[in-house]
C-alpha cells in the first residue's frame, strides 16, 4: 500500500523519529490506526447507546424533560443513585 502524505505530516513523522519519540515512519503509520480504531470503536459504543435509548424511549420508557425543575430533578435522582452504588461499592472493599 502507498500513501501520500502532505509536507507537514512528513515533517512531524521526521521530527517524531528523529526526537526518538517513534523508531519509524511505519510506527506513526501504526500509531495513527490505534488511535483511529479507537475512536471508531468509541464512535460505535456512542450509536449503540443512542439506539438502545432511542428504543427504550419507543417502548414508553425515560423521562420527559420540559422544564428546568425537571432537569434538576433529574439531576438529583441520578447523584443519588451514583452516592449509593458509590457507598455500596465501598462497603464491599
Amino acid at each position: 500500500m502507498e500513501i501520500d502524505l502532505t509536507e507537514d505530516q512528513q515533517a512531524f513523522i521526521r521530527e517524531a523519529v528523529e526526537t526518538g519519540r517513534l523508531r519509524s515512519a511505519e510506527d506513526a503509520v501504526r500509531e495513527a490506526m490505534l488511535l483511529w480504531e479507537e475512536r471508531e470503536r468509541r464512535r460505535l459504543e456512542i450509536l449503540n447507546a443512542v439506539d438502545r435509548s432511542e428504543a427504550s424511549l419507543s417502548r414508553g420508557e425515560g423521562r420527559s424533560i420540559t422544564s428546568r425543575d425537571t432537569a434538576v430533578q433529574l439531576a438529583e435522582d441520578v447523584k443519588q443513585r451514583g452516592l449509593a452504588r458509590f457507598r455500596g461499592e465501598r462497603n464491599t472493599q
